[in-house]
């Protein structure tokens, strides 16, 4: 019966709900309750859904746009460590902000683009947000990226 109802594209709510929760637990994405209504989640827990739902379909990289912008500092701490733990499971994570020292704390490297062109690249552990606001603004030259 349940072949049918796959190929007739009923959803199978319990397996759903079985995978929903386990890449969930896998992420550390602590939600008050799968089924509510995701208007009721705090603006944190509205990012883990949405980081574990791209998560869950993406195969070879996360892109997160300004994943931060609209959090507390509690709420953005837990969305930075999510980011932490789905580069663990070994998929690359685009993390685009204008936050840097958020940039700083999560990225292996650090691209910075100036009026849609690449102007420095950086390695976190040897620049500072300094030599990232300096590309940004132009005052940083390319033979000076770290």
């Amino acid at each position: 019966m349940s072949g049918i109802r796959g190929r007739l594209g009923f959803l199978d709510q319990q397996r759903m709900r079985r995978e929903t929760d386990e890449q969930l637990e896998e992420l550390h994405v602590r939600i008050p309750a799968p089924a509510k209504p995701l208007s009721t989640f705090s603006g944190g827990q509205r990012q883990g859904v949405a980081v574990a739902r791209a998560v869950m379909w993406a195969s070879k990289v996360v892109v997160m746009d300004e994943p931060t912008a609209a959090l507390g500092v509690a709420q953005a701490g837990m969305v930075l460590d999510l980011i932490r733990r789905v580069r663990q499971t070994g998929i690359p994570v685009v993390f685009i902000s204008h936050n840097m020292p958020q940039v700083f704390d999560v990225a292996d490297r650090v691209v910075v683009l100036r009026l849609g062109e690449v102007v420095a690249e950086l390695d976190p552990e040897k620049a500072s947000t300094d030599d990232a606001v300096a590309a940004m603004t132009g005052s940083l030259r390319d033979e000076e990226s770290a």
